[in-house]
Parts: C-alpha cells; sequence; structure tokens
C-alpha cells in the first residue's frame, strides 16, 4: 500500500489502517463538521437506495438504521509539489462501505495571496468513473470544485482528486 503523507488522519479503520496515531486533537475540532456530514450522507444515502431496500434483504450495503458509521476521516492538503498535487484513481474502503462523502474546504489564504491559492485554471477537482455511454464505455465525469462544495461517492465506484498546479487546496 502506497503511504499518503499528504493527509491527516482523524479517524482510521479497525487494526490501525491505514495508520495507527490518528490525530485525534484535530478530530475533536472537527467533530461538529464530520457529523453534520454524517447527517448529510445519510440523507443522501436513503434518497439514492429507497427503491433498493424494499427488495433487498439484509445485506450489509442496504442500510435501514438512521445513523452512519465513520471508518475512517481524514484531511488532505494539495500542493503542485511531487506527490503532493492529487489522491489519483482509487475506489474507497476498497468497496467495503456503503459510500463516502467528499468535502472541499476552503483555500488557506494564509500560505499565499488568494491569486495563488486560487481553483480557477490551475487543476483541481474530482474525476469519477461510474455508468456507461452508448458505445459500453466507462463515463468519465468530471467536477470543478469550489469551497464548501459536498460531493457524495456511492460504494465501489472510482474516483480521484484531480492534480493541482498551483496553490494549496484542502
Amino acid at each position: 500500500m502506497k503511504e499518503w503523507k499528504i493527509s491527516c488522519y482523524l479517524e482510521v479503520m479497525k487494526g490501525g489502517v491505514p495508520c495507527t496515531n490518528p490525530n485525534t486533537d484535530l478530530r475533536s475540532v472537527c467533530l461538529p463538521l464530520l457529523d453534520a456530514c454524517d447527517t448529510l450522507f445519510l440523507q443522501w444515502y436513503k434518497q439514492q437506495h429507497a427503491c433498493n431496500a424494499k427488495i433487498q434483504d439484509s445485506s450489509i450495503h442496504s442500510r435501514t438504521d438512521s445513523n452512519a458509521k465513520r471508518i475512517m476521516s481524514f484531511v488532505t492538503r494539495y500542493t503542485p509539489s511531487p506527490g503532493e498535487q492529487a489522491l489519483l484513481k482509487h475506489v474507497d474502503g476498497a468497496g467495503k462501505v456503503d459510500g463516502s462523502l467528499v468535502l472541499a474546504l476552503p483555500i488557506d489564504r494564509w500560505s499565499a495571496p488568494e491569486e495563488m491559492n486560487s481553483f480557477v485554471g490551475f487543476g483541481g477537482g474530482l474525476t469519477f468513473w461510474d455508468g456507461k455511454n452508448d458505445c459500453g464505455e466507462l463515463l468519465q465525469l468530471n467536477y470543478a470544485t469550489r469551497s464548501g462544495d459536498v460531493a457524495f461517492i456511492d460504494r465501489a465506484v472510482w474516483h480521484q482528486a484531480n492534480p493541482i498546479t498551483k496553490g494549496t487546496r484542502w
């Protein structure tokens, strides 16, 4: 497994995966935000899977309870430096999670002027590979993201945080 040197983990999976030393102080500061994300995710998940819940049995991927359980939370800092530009194409939780939520945090206004850390024209955003076109080829969907944008990702969907070429993003 590749080392992620650009992410600070707040919560990790059982057994200390992917790291054994999550930042509990940062988790405490972020807890209200994490709880709000849980609420948003659960509302989205129930909307997306309302029809499936009626026809599926007790699969682990058909949530009927009213709680979301986070198994991993982290903050990632992207810079144009080699190895820090992106989180390339992957599936969260190796497809063993019900879904994920990505939140674009405010840009870092302290490390450089806003023009330096602007999203516009310098990469970033998210790409998803989901569904197929008329020729049966996997669709590639690109989304520009701004501070405060939330992306909900269903289980086993390939995606990436696109490389940036300038500034600092969170």
